[in-house]
């Protein structure tokens, strides 16, 4: 059986791989960043990386994870704090327009990972987690009584997804914005 130390030791070992997971890999690129750069700016020993998460891949899958989860908290909370489904929605263009003008901004996780994978295997991960931001723009269109919340619900992620890469690509701060005003339209 395990002490209690080894286990607060692993947990702080898995913490510090993945603090130093989510600032390399977001800032510089989950392919230009390698094992052994994570390894060294987390101050633990390789070993921990595989005993925590098994490969480069794990480590990546969990970094979207924790960005996933994260994102999806910050809009649950930009939701709840409005009364009717068209505020709602509203409110997530806010969130991001929040995000975007942090500086240290450097555009969507998930788009970023999407264009760095070479493969396809990390596809369900940021699918799934981005599947989350169309699943509430489409449910929140349905509680809205639109006419066709699946295509609005579609509509409302791709002004969402653009506005992201807008405010990354172009510097555009005021992208979150302007799609919040489209979005108000299509609402009507």
């Amino acid at each position: 059986m395990e002490s209690e130390t080894t286990t607060v030791r692993r947990t702080s070992a898995r913490e510090r791989l993945l603090a130093s997971a989510d600032e390399l890999f977001y800032e510089h690129g989950i392919n230009r960043v390698g094992i052994d750069r994570v390894i060294e700016h987390a101050g633990v020993a390789k070993a921990s990386l595989y005993d925590c998460f098994g490969s480069k891949e794990e480590l990546i899958r969990a970094y979207l994870k924790r960005r996933g989860d994260k994102r999806q908290a910050l809009l649950s909370e930009g939701i709840a704090r409005q009364k009717t489904p068209r505020d709602k929605i509203l409110s997530m263009f806010d969130t991001l327009a929040q995000v975007v003008s942090r500086p240290d901004y450097r555009g969507c996780v998930f788009q970023r990972a999407s264009a760095e994978a070479i493969d396809g295997s990390l596809k369900s991960t940021y699918d799934e987690l981005r599947g989350w931001v169309r699943s509430q723009f489409t449910e929140l269109a349905r509680e809205a009584e639109a006419a066709n919340p699946e295509l609005l619900g579609q509509q409302l992620v791709l002004l969402y997804d653009g506005a992201a890469a807008t405010a990354h690509l172009d510097g555009d701060k005021n992208a979150p914005q302007a799609a919040r005003e489209i979005a108000a339209k299509l609402l009507g």
